[in-house]
C-alpha cells in the first residue's frame, strides 16, 4: 500500500494541512488550523515552518508538534537549508539591525546574520547549500563568498572575485561547480563563466560563455553538475518583436567540452527551460504563440521535437518519468500530460487561470491552484491523475496559497503508468492528445447545437492548435484559402514531375549518343544509332 500525501491550503483565517490522495469524499485535516501569513516546508515534508506577525513556527508534520520557535517580529520570507539542519528568514532592511538570518533548527540559535538592501524571489535563499550541506556561498559586491555550515564562526572560508557579479549560483548536488554571471556593462558583453570550486581561488574558469543582449540571467545546474542552462534575457527587444523583452538559451558543460546557443527550431521567446529529475536531459518551450517543445540530451542535441500548442509551463515528476506541458498566465489553460519512457501522449485537460501547479511527491498527481492575490476570484484547487483526469476540486472565497507535502528522495517508488481500460486508445489531434473510451468516442459522433459565435472562437482555435474542424465550423475565407494552397500545390506537384520527366529523357539520349560513338570507333560502319 503507497504511502498517503498531504498537502496544505492557506486560507485568510489560517492553514490546514490536510490528507492527500487516495481519499474517498473529502480530505481529512492533519493538524488543527493554524493562523499565518506564510508556510514553507523542508525538502523531506518533516518540517513546516509557519511565519506569522510575531514570528515563525516550526512543526513537526507526523505529529503536528510544535520543533522551534522564531520570535522575530516582521519575516518576509523563510527558508529551510536542503538538510533541514538550519532556518533562514529575511526582514526588511534597518540600520540598526542585519536583517538576513541563519538560525539553527534543532536549538534554535542564530548562526550567521548579514544585510541585504533588495529582496527578489529570483535569488531566494540568499544563502545557498549544497544538498548534503557541505558548503554555503553567497553572492556580494564583485564577489562569492563561501562559508562552512559546520562552522559558520569561521567566517569566510574563500573568495571568488570577479568584477561585476550579479549573480552565483553553486552546483549543488554534487557541490563540485560554481557558476557565475555578468552583465553587459560599457559595451562589453555578458558573460557566464564556470569555476571548478576546489581550484576557484586560482581565477581559472573551466568553462565561459559571452554574448550580447542580456541584461540578467538564470542560472540552471543538472543534478550531477555536468550542464548548466543559461537563461538570458534583455529588458528590451530591439526587433520589437515582443513586448516582454528578449531571451535567449545558452548551455555549458562544466568540464569546458561544450559551449553555446541550444538549438531552436521556431523564433520567439523562451518560456520555459526544466532540466529531467535524472539529470540526463532537459524540456524547453519557446516560440511564438503555438509555441514549440523540444527534448534534449545532457549534449544538447534533440532527442525529440513536439507539435506546437498553447504551451509556457513544464512541469516533470519528482522521479521524471511523466511531465506536463501547459499553458498559463495569459494562455487558456491546457494541460497535457506525457509519457518519457516511449513519448507517448496520456491524456490532456485545462484548468482555466491557474496561478501555480506542482506534481505530488509520489508523482502520480498535480496539484493546478487558483490563488490570490494574483486572482482575487474563482480561488481553488483541482487535483488531477497523471493522465489528466479530474481527482479532486474544491472552490474557496479566498486562497492564498496551495502546495504538496514534498518527501525525501527515494521514499516514493517510481512507478509506470497502469495498464489501459479496454477499449481506450491514445488519439492525437494536431498536438493535442485526448483520452478516448468507446462510449465517449460514439457520444462525440452526435453533433451539439453550436451558437455561431461559438463556431467562429472554435475555428479560430482549430487554427491556432493545427486541429481537424468541419466545414460548418471554419468560415468561408478560411475554405477558399484551404482549396487555393491545395490547387497550388497540384500544379508544384505537376511542375516537378515535368521537370523530372524532362531530365530522364535528356539522360536517355545523352546515353544513347555516347553508345551510337562506341560501336562507330568499334566498327567504323555504324555512323549513328537513332
Amino acid at each position: 500500500m503507497t504511502t498517503p500525501l498531504s498537502f496544505f491550503v492557506r486560507e485568510p483565517d489560517g492553514l490546514s494541512l490536510l490528507s492527500g490522495p487516495p481519499f474517498n469524499g473529502e480530505p481529512a485535516a492533519q493538524i488543527p488550523k493554524i493562523p499565518c501569513v506564510s508556510a514553507v516546508f523542508s525538502s523531506d515534508g518533516t518540517m513546516l515552518a509557519v511565519t506569522s506577525e510575531k514570528g515563525v513556527t516550526i512543526y513537526d508534520t507526523r505529529e503536528g508538534s510544535v520543533i522551534q520557535s522564531v520570535n522575530v517580529a516582521g519575516v518576509k520570507a523563510a527558508a529551510f537549508s536542503p538538510k533541514g539542519t538550519f532556518l533562514q528568514t529575511f526582514e526588511p532592511p534597518t540600520q540598526a539591525q542585519k536583517n538576513v538570518t541563519l538560525w539553527n533548527v534543532a536549538s534554535g540559535a542564530v548562526v550567521f546574520q548579514q544585510s541585504q538592501k533588495t529582496f527578489s524571489k529570483e535569488v531566494w535563499p540568499i544563502i545557498q547549500f549544497s544538498n548534503d550541506e557541505s558548503v554555503a556561498c553567497r553572492t556580494v559586491t564583485n564577489e562569492v563568498h563561501f562559508f562552512d555550515p559546520m562552522d559558520f564562526a569561521k567566517g569566510i572560508v574563500e573568495r571568488l572575485r570577479l568584477p561585476g557579479v550579479s549573480t552565483a549560483r553553486l552546483a549543488a548536488s554534487p557541490a563540485t561547480h560554481v557558476a557565475a554571471y555578468v552583465p553587459e556593462m560599457k559595451g562589453s558583453p555578458a558573460s557566464v563563466k564556470i569555476y571548478e570550486r576546489r581550484k576557484m581561488s586560482q581565477g581559472d574558469e573551466v568553462a565561459r560563455r559571452s554574448f550580447y543582449k542580456s541584461s540578467s540571467a538564470q542560472l540552471l545546474w543538472n543534478i550531477g553538475s555536468t550542464g548548466l542552462l543559461v537563461l538570458a534575457q534583455s529588458d528590451v527587444d530591439k526587433s520589437n518583436q515582443s513586448y516582454y523583452g528578449e531571451a535567449r538559451l545558452h548551455y555549458l558543460r562544466s568540464d569546458g567540452s561544450y559551449e553555446g546557443l541550444v538549438p531552436l527550431s521556431k523564433d520567439g521567446p523562451v518560456h520555459d527551460v526544466q532540466w529531467s529529475p535524472t539529470g540526463r536531459e532537459f524540456l524547453a518551450v519557446y516560440g511564438f504563440m503555438p509555441s514549440r517543445a523540444t527534448l534534449y540530451d545532457d549534449r544538447c542535441r534533440v532527442i525529440h521535437n513536439f507539435k506546437s500548442g498553447p504551451y509556457n509551463t513544464i512541469r516533470w515528476n519528482p522521479h521524471g518519468r511523466f511531465f506536463c506541458l501547459a499553458g498559463f498566465g495569459t494562455l487558456p489553460g491546457d494541460m497535457a500530460f506525457w509519457d518519457r519512457t516511449d513519448l507517448s501522449c496520456l491524456g490532456s485537460t485545462r484548468a482555466e487561470c491557474t496561478v501555480t501547479c506542482e506534481w505530488s511527491s509520489d508523482g502520480r498527481y498535480i496539484l493546478a491552484a487558483t490563488t490570490a492575490p494574483r486572482l482575487r476570484v474563482d480561488n481553488g484547487i483541482k487535483i488531477f491523475k497523471y493522465n489528466g483526469s479530474l481527482y479532486y476540486e474544491k472552490k474557496y472565497d479566498k486562497l492564498f496559497q496551495a502546495e504538496w507535502r514534498p518527501a525525501a528522495v527515494g521514499f516514493y517508488e517510481d512507478r509506470p503508468a497502469s495498464p489501459q481500460v479496454s477499449g481506450e486508445k491514445n488519439k492525437e489531434k494536431g498536438g493535442k492528445t485526448e483520452l478516448l473510451t468507446e462510449k465517449s468516442a460514439a457520444a462525440a459522433k452526435t453533433t451539439a447545437y453550436m451558437a455561431p459565435h461559438a463556431k467562429a472562437a472554435a475555428a479560430v482555435r482549430a487554427q491556432l492548435l493545427g486541429e481537424e474542424t468541419s466545414s460548418s465550423a471554419v468560415s468561408k475565407s478560411a475554405l477558399k484559402n484551404k482549396k487555393r494552397r491545395e490547387k497550388q500545390k497540384e500544379k508544384k506537384d505537376a511542375e516537378d514531375a515535368t521537370v523530372a520527366l524532362t531530365e530522364d529523357i535528356s539522360t536517355l539520349g545523352n546515353q544513347m549518343g555516347a553508345l551510337s560513338a562506341t560501336v562507330d570507333s568499334n566498327t567504323g560502319n555504324i555512323t549513328g544509332v537513332g
